[in-house]
């Protein structure tokens, strides 16, 4: 299949959009290494047209957050009938919304965070709950607009820290390890420790080199390995995914409690990303790990 033409779709005008540019040059690179004539694309409103123009045989989308994580994206190159990677258009609307998402985990017994009503004046506080909690938009990802609020801090977030269009969910804020597993086609890789060199895995800890240690295969105990390798791929298949995700987690070692904080279906593919590192641990290089999504493109059915 490959000298085949592939537009990897990038950039956009979300919030994402210049992590997107980084996961675009790192698999375009690749795709063209394992044979693509693989092309960058910058995403605009036009982008039916620029597709229309090129005629790829293929999309890899490297695009992250709206538009391009939440079934838009997906739905238009269904319409185009142009074969793409990662998940289609339900699992990635589901995935994207985190509220929906942590309801459809719970169907199918993942243990997730309890979200917490929330008040919204002109500052957001949870109603009737003062411990640490996680404030969050409800549709983005990248750890953006994420903010944590300590127990005892009654400094509340001004709700003009968010664009008013933004909506928001708050959830207890869970202690613990930070934990991460790639799904490849079904199957776990393996389970990663994230240490941010910070107190929070932000934007910074997760996309510059040296922002964090990662710590694969995790030392954890392997009943904990083996239950989040098992809800990664119970929430793959609940959710309909397809080609890679990345299941992210959160593990009290004090309460040995697991809980499952969102599903990503277009991780991060850059040269410090969690997915081609775990991929290259069972020996997938990252011109493989590309060049397999690529050739297992589709559309929905």
């Amino acid at each position: 299949m490959t000298g085949e033409r592939v537009a990897v779709l990038m950039g956009g005008w979300t919030s994402e959009a210049p992590v997107s540019r980084v996961t675009a040059s790192f698999c375009g690179q690749a795709a063209r290494n394992a044979g693509w004539d693989a092309v960058e694309i910058e995403v605009e409103r036009n982008i039916a047209a620029v597709l229309a123009d090129m005629k790829p045989a293929r999309v890899f989308n490297a695009l992250h957050g709206q538009v391009g994580e939440d079934g838009n994206i997906q739905g238009l190159l269904n319409i185009m009938n142009i074969p793409y990677t990662h998940s289609g258009v339900l699992a990635s609307a589901m995935a994207m919304d985190k509220l929906r998402a942590k309801n459809a985990l719970a169907e199918v017994g993942i243990n997730v965070p309890p979200t917490l009503p929330l008040v919204e004046d002109s500052h957001v506080y949870p109603a009737d709950y003062n411990g640490a909690h996680v404030i969050k938009p409800r549709a983005d990802g990248s750890s953006i607009g994420v903010v944590i609020v300590q127990e005892g801090n009654n400094a509340a977030p001004a709700r003009s820290h968010w664009k008013l269009e933004t909506e928001l969910i708050a959830e207890p804020y869970i202690p613990g390890l930070e934990l991460t597993v790639a799904v490849l086609d079904g199957t776990a890789l393996c389970v990663t420790e994230i240490r941010p060199k910070i107190d929070f895995y932000d934007f910074d800890a997760k996309y510059a080199a040296g922002g964090s240690e990662h710590i694969l295969p995790a030392d954890i105990p392997q009943d904990v390995t083996l239950t989040a390798c098992d809800w990664a791929e119970r929430a793959y298949r609940h959710l309909g995914c397809r080609g890679v995700i990345r299941a992210d987690y959160r593990w009290d070692k004090n309460k040995n409690a697991l809980f499952m904080l969102e599903i990503n279906t277009q991780p991060g593919m850059t040269a410090t990303s969690l997915v081609p590192e775990q991929a290259r641990y069972v020996g997938l290089s990252g011109e493989e790990l590309v060049n397999h999504l690529l050739e297992t493109a589709q559309c929905d059915d």
